[in-house]
Order: C-alpha cells, then sequence, then structure tokens
C-alpha cells in the first residue's frame, strides 16, 4: 500500500516518492470497557492489522489538497480560512485537525498535500478517530511539531467533539495512540494514563473476527448521544443525593456503594445505564487479570457478558446487529463477541480459535444471511490480528 500511495502522489500531484510520507493509522477493537469511557470509566483496547493510509507531502504554501482513493472529489482549503463542518464530507477531518491543533495555540504554516486509501467508514472499528489522528500527525510533520500522544489523544478527541458533534471518550485515540503489538491496552479514563498488559505466554493463539452489520449510519445520527445524556442525568442525581452536585456529572464520579445506596431515584432507564457502567467496570477489573494469567476461555466468557450489557442495560444495537451478536455467540470456536465501537450499528467483534476461524466465518455468513439478506451483501466476515499502533512509514 505504502509503495501505491507514493506512485499515486506522484501521478496525481507531481511529488516524488522520496518526499512523500505514508501515516498507517490503524483500526480498533476494544475487547473490554463497553461505553464507559466517556464516563471516566478504565477500557480495554488493541490495534489491529488494518488501517487507513495517508500518504502526503508539505505544501509549501498555507494551502491544504486532499483526494482518496476511497472517496470522490478533491478537498482544498487554506489554513487561514478553514471551512465549517458539513455533514457527510470526508474533508471534515482535516479540517478539524486544523482547527483543533490552531485552537490549542500552534501555529500552522505549511499544509499538505496528500491521498487516503483505506476504508474510512469502518463502522465499530474507529475509522473516524484513524483518520483524525493521521491528519493530526501529517500536520505536525509538516510544520515541525513534537507533540506527546497525550497531546495527540486531547487534539483528536476536540475533533470528535468540538468539530463533528460526537460526544465520545478517549478510548479510541488511545488505542491507536498507545497500543503495541502482544499487550493488551488498558487505558485509565479518568487519569488519562495507561498501562501495557503483555499477554501471558500460556494464552492460547486466537484471531480476531470482525462481523459487519452491513448498516451505515453517522455516529452523531444515533442514539450514542443519547446514551451519553442519560449518562449524565443518572450521575447528577447520584450525585447531588450523596452532597456532591458540584463535580462533573459523570458515573466515574460516583464509588458503586454510592450507586447501590441511591439506585432507587433513578428511573429504569438511568438505573440501566448506571448498572451497565458499574458492572462492565467489574468486568474490567476482572479481564485485566485473567488476560494476564492467560485464561481466554474467561476472557472471552466476559465479552460475551459485556455484549449482553449492552442491549439488556445500555439499551443500544439495531435489530441485525443483536442477531449479529447472537449468532456469534453461538459459533462453535467463538470465545465472546461484542458490539465493536458506538454499539448502533457497524459491526461485532470476537475471539475465535484460529483452528476454526474458516468454519466460524463461513458459519455467521451464512445464519446473517438468511436472517438479513439484503445487508448481508455489505457486510463482510473477515479475520485480522493484533497489531502495533499508528506509525509515520
Amino acid at each position: 500500500m505504502t509503495d501505491q500511495l507514493k506512485i499515486e502522489m506522484n501521478r496525481r500531484f507531481g511529488i516524488a516518492p522520496t518526499d512523500v510520507r505514508v501515516v498507517r493509522s490503524p483500526y480498533r477493537i476494544c475487547p473490554l470497557g463497553a461505553h464507559i469511557d466517556h464516563q471516566l470509566g478504565q477500557v480495554t483496547a488493541m490495534a489491529i492489522d488494518q488501517a487507513v493510509y495517508l500518504a502526503f507531502a508539505p505544501s509549501g504554501d498555507a494551502n491544504t489538497h486532499l483526494q482518496s482513493l476511497t472517496f470522490e472529489g478533491e478537498i482544498s482549503f487554506a489554513l487561514d480560512a478553514v471551512p465549517d463542518k458539513t455533514d457527510g464530507d470526508w474533508g471534515n477531518f482535516p479540517r478539524g485537525a486544523v482547527r483543533a491543533l490552531q485552537r490549542e495555540g500552534h501555529k500552522l504554516t505549511c499544509g499538505i498535500t496528500g491521498l487516503t486509501a483505506g476504508r474510512m467508514n469502518e463502522g465499530g472499528l474507529s475509522s473516524s478517530a484513524a483518520i483524525g489522528v493521521a491528519y493530526l500527525l501529517a500536520y505536525e510533520e509538516a510544520n515541525d511539531l513534537s507533540l506527546s500522544p497525550a497531546d495527540n489523544i486531547r487534539l483528536d478527541q476536540a475533533i470528535e467533539n468540538g468539530y463533528l458533534g460526537l460526544k465520545n471518550g478517549i478510548l479510541d485515540q488511545s488505542a491507536i495512540l498507545l497500543s503495541e503489538k502482544g499487550f493488551l491496552t488498558v487505558i485509565d479514563c479518568a487519569s488519562a494514563t495507561h498501562e501495557l498488559i503483555p499477554r501471558s505466554n500460556i494464552m492460547p493463539d486466537f484471531d480476531i473476527l470482525i462481523a459487519q452489520s452491513g448498516l451505515r449510519e453517522a455516529l452523531v445520527s444515533t442514539g450514542y448521544n443519547t446514551r451519553v445524556d442519560e449518562c449524565a442525568r443518572a450521575a447528577r442525581i447520584l450525585l447531588s443525593a450523596v452532597g456532591r452536585s458540584d463535580r462533573e456529572p459523570l458515573l466515574g464520579n460516583i464509588t458503586f456503594e454510592e450507586y447501590e445506596m441511591h439506585k432507587n431515584l433513578l428511573s429504569d432507564a438511568l438505573a440501566k445505564r448506571a448498572r451497565h457502567f458499574f458492572t462492565e467496570s467489574e468486568r474490567v477489573r476482572l479481564g485485566i487479570d485473567v488476560w494476564g494469567a492467560g485464561d481466554l476461555k474467561t476472557f472471552g466468557r466476559l465479552i460475551a457478558e459485556s455484549g449482553r450489557s449492552s442491549i439488556e442495560n445500555y439499551e443500544c444495537g439495531s435489530k441485525p446487529l443483536i442477531d449479529l451478536y447472537r449468532i456469534l455467540i453461538e459459533t462453535d470456536g467463538i470465545y465472546g463477541a461484542r458490539f465493536s465501537g458506538a454499539g448502533f450499528r457497524g459491526c461485532c467483534v470476537a475471539l475465535v480459535n484460529p483452528q476454526k476461524s474458516s468454519a466460524a466465518i463461513e458459519q455467521v455468513q451464512s445464519a446473517y444471511g438468511d436472517k438479513h439478506p439484503d445487508l448481508s451483501k455489505n457486510a463482510p466476515v473477515f479475520i485480522c490480528q493484533p497489531d502495533a499502533g499508528v506509525r509515520i512509514l
């Protein structure tokens, strides 16, 4: 892919291959920690060996010119006249990256000429965070800025929260920027710190199976932001009950004991959101322990329980996605499965015995095709592996 992009950069823009840099920004999975990053919970993640790519070179002036192997058209804008967001426009990501850098006081004088490749609408695998991080690194490289991973986590969250209007936490960006191959990345969203837990030598091998639902819809138009708001409402009620109304209304600012004492104050819906937060937090804690011990069977069971809580307590999902989850957990060789990403469209992720991967793919495709023949035509099921985080090649 790198060589192909450099050749295309030369053909389209006349830039010598030796002057082209390529950012490889991977997708991610979150085995445990569903929907709790935005509530200051602890989450787990891995980068995978599927990625978006951004080939780029400094433009030599304050203008940006971008094309894509995935999307039609060309994106052009000046650094001193960045347009506002346009719904459905792939140019939102480079524009958002520039806005985020400028608002933190970074002086940008050089734009980029670039070409993107990869499946940019890979629902559930955080393609939006992956391409956002790629643009941040490209602009930083072109302008001789040296920023830390922590800086870029904050900046990419600013792209998604401030420019795109998505109320997510720091899971996606952290996984993309911090993951290392062979480790489980554990992210404490309250302290913005992370730990890399090595895979035990006694853990059996596993493949990562990605099963797409075939549904495509931007996160800001799903129920994602509504669920975040419901968590805030639950936290506000609980904080008031314990005399801490001055704290930010996030469930991470409530202890489990306080939740148990005052959960009767919550409506049924808000109680379910809080229940998911606290039970998922416990699954993360247990999951870290069993990962370190090499207990893949229990780790997989916890993933499946996370998926069930996402349906029953967080009440996300759609009929196709729920059907896909149920098919996966009944498929031979699957250790565990759950929704990936926001959990309203996108995909499910599963860990599978490598010796049964091929049969599992066939079984999932067949069963999902029977239930949703139209969607299944555009719902690939494929295998990937854990990999390292973002890098400039």
